[in-house]
């Protein structure tokens, strides 16, 4: 039954990420550093959609946003490299991400329409985003990502009792999903 958190995790599953582990808000903290990584812009993402930096919130803003609620799924997706190079399984493991997480969006949402997902990168359901002269298209597909929160990502899963890194040649994206 997808409404229990167990069955939150199994729809995660279904929808193709490679692991999924239950994430306790209360644990995460924001941090100043990661929004200031954000500012320098590498992404070029910054001040450039709803789903970024400032559009998205003051740090303020999302701590409490994401401190409404209780419990929540982390949502991965790991990929297989060659090497350490490997820029192709790279991009084709964040696709994929990308992908899992619209799918989960799609499906998580009927069941917690207030639900805050929050995703590996900016949101890019759409080709060439609205910011800032009209609203979201689609605000309730929008996902922001867990950075731009201010969560420094490894931390989250560290203390959360879920691996961030499964070996050499592996590459992992992580999202979240925070229910009421």
């Amino acid at each position: 039954m997808a409404e229990t958190i167990e069955g939150i995790k199994d729809l995660a599953l279904d929808c193709g990420f490679t692991h999924a582990g239950l994430l306790d808000v209360d644990v995460i903290r924001v941090r100043e550093e990661v929004r200031d990584a954000c500012a320098a812009n590498k992404c070029k993402a910054y001040d450039a959609n709803w789903a970024c930096p400032p559009a998205c919130g003051t740090l303020a803003e999302c701590d409490s946003t994401m401190h409404k609620f209780k419990r929540g799924v982390l949502l991965q997706t790991t990929g297989v490299l060659e090497d350490s190079f490997d820029y192709e399984s790279m991009e084709l493991t964040s696709e994929e991400h990308r992908k899992h997480l619209e799918n989960f969006t799609d499906k998580v949402r009927k069941l917690y329409p207030g639900c805050v997902i929050l995703g590996a990168g900016g949101c890019k359901r759409c080709e060439k985003c609205t910011w800032p002269d009209n609203p979201c298209r689609f605000p309730q597909k929008m996902v922001s990502s867990m950075e731009a929160f201010g969560l420094v990502v490894s931390d989250v899963c560290k203390d959360n009792n879920l691996p961030y890194y499964y070996g050499p040649n592996t590459l992992t994206y992580t999202g979240c999903v925070l229910l009421e």
